[in-house]
């Protein structure tokens, strides 16, 4: 409920391939006649492809998740009260797969370089930019609709809202003043992204692949979201107050949330003290 039809068919996609790949694996079974040996037979398919280094336990691990919570669903509303051999079907991932952070003499040298993003269209130039001073996720920005992007009060910002789409959690909608070179970005852009709004996985695409092509990649295990990481690092080494720090993240604060929080414009002002 709430996704675009961006959003929808990002969530569709995956788990229309884990059924897929389970029916060609067993057959297109009623749910009665999947066996466990079923399963084993489709645990062992993808053993075989992740020790030939054609799959990473991690992605066996989804299509596994999707398959159960699919099947589990389908087995609980029809009311069929059977039991599916699912479990203990995962593959231990000792591999943490988190993209690391630029670093600030990166973003300085490199990615703000003159001219060094002129070549970019300028929707995504403009998310590139404004993602260095706000941490916000890529498909955040995609989804913001004209009237979110306030530039003319005292503190600029941007709202992120679930508006004509689905955010990750309810801690996502927020509001996060604009400072520096993600202020003026903004400037560029005042009203959104509309090549991007519905289709925010094509906005990832496109950036990774121009700052690759581009000498731009810190490190190949570098993407566009690495930006996000290196707002977190940046903020911690600010001394950004943790709750400051969290509600401008949009992430959970582990901790009971007391008042009003931080104002826009004390906000802005311990963004200002980070910016580039």
């Amino acid at each position: 409920l709430g996704k675009s039809e961006d959003q929808l068919r990002r969530w569709e996609h995956p788990r229309k391939r884990a059924i897929n790949n389970m029916i060609e694996e067993i057959g297109d079974k009623e749910l009665a006649d999947i066996t466990a040996d079923d399963m084993l037979d489709f645990r062992e398919t993808w053993g075989e492809r992740i020790t030939a280094g054609d799959a990473l336990p991690g992605t066996a691990n989804k299509d596994f998740q999707h398959i159960g919570n699919i099947l589990r669903t389908v087995v609980k509303m029809k009311r069929l009260g059977l039991v599916l051999p699912l479990d203990g079907l995962t593959f231990k991932d000792d591999k943490e797969r988190t993209k690391p952070p630029f670093s600030v003499e990166w973003i300085k040298t490199k990615l703000l370089a003159p001219g060094a993003l002129d070549s970019l269209n300028t929707e995504a130039r403009c998310i590139l930019l404004g993602m260095i001073n706000t941490g916000y996720r890529p498909g955040e920005a995609a989804g913001l609709l004209p009237h979110h992007i306030r530039l003319d009060g005292d503190v600029p910002h941007i709202s992120i809202e679930p508006e004509g789409r689905q955010l990750k959690n309810k801690v996502s909608k927020r509001v996060i003043p604009l400072v520096g070179v993600s202020l003026e970005a903004f400037r560029q852009c005042p009203k959104g992204f509309p090549r991007y709004r519905e289709s925010s996985a094509g906005l990832s695409a496109t950036v990774n692949s121009f700052l690759r092509e581009n000498g731009l990649l810190e490190t190949e295990e570098h993407t566009l979201y690495s930006l996000r990481h290196s707002w977190e690092d940046r903020a911690l080494a600010a001394g950004i107050d943790e709750r400051v720090r969290r509600d401008l993240f949009g992430h959970t604060l582990d901790r009971e949330r007391y008042g009003e929080g931080a104002t826009l414009a004390h906000k802005r002002d311990v963004l200002q003290a980070m910016a580039l």
